[in-house]
């Protein structure tokens, strides 16, 4: 079981059930619903400085969850970030990434509780 959180930058407000919407489509692969923001690079960057991809982590690190608490390797574009990790590191992925994507300006969704 994994985790999951997706980022964009928020060119409007949007409900809950419309992030909702855009998060569906971004796993689909459908990224119209959402802007190309320079903020997004940033963020990801950030993001995989501290806790680097899965595919990109040595083999004597692959259990390391603090290191890489991903679950599978990110879903990104130019406009969003989606994450998965590992049920274990959900309280410290939720609150670091919602603490980093409001550094950058970014929204974050939660599709566990629709938020």
């Amino acid at each position: 079981m994994s985790f999951d959180l997706g980022v964009w930058f928020p060119h409007k407000r949007l409900s809950a059930d419309q992030a909702g919407d855009i998060y569906s489509c971004l796993c689909d692969g459908d990224t119209s619903g959402i802007l190309p923001h320079p903020a997004i690079e940033t963020f990801y960057a950030e993001l995989t400085a501290k806790h680097p991809e899965i595919d990109s982590i040595p083999e004597d690190q692959v259990d390391d969850t603090d290191y890489c608490p991903w679950s599978c390797a990110l879903d990104k574009s130019e406009a969003h970030v989606i994450m998965s990790c590992v049920w274990p590191k959900a309280d410290y992925v939720a609150e670091y990434v919602r603490l980093l994507a409001a550094k950058h300006g970014l929204a974050v969704y939660d599709p566990q509780d629709n938020t």
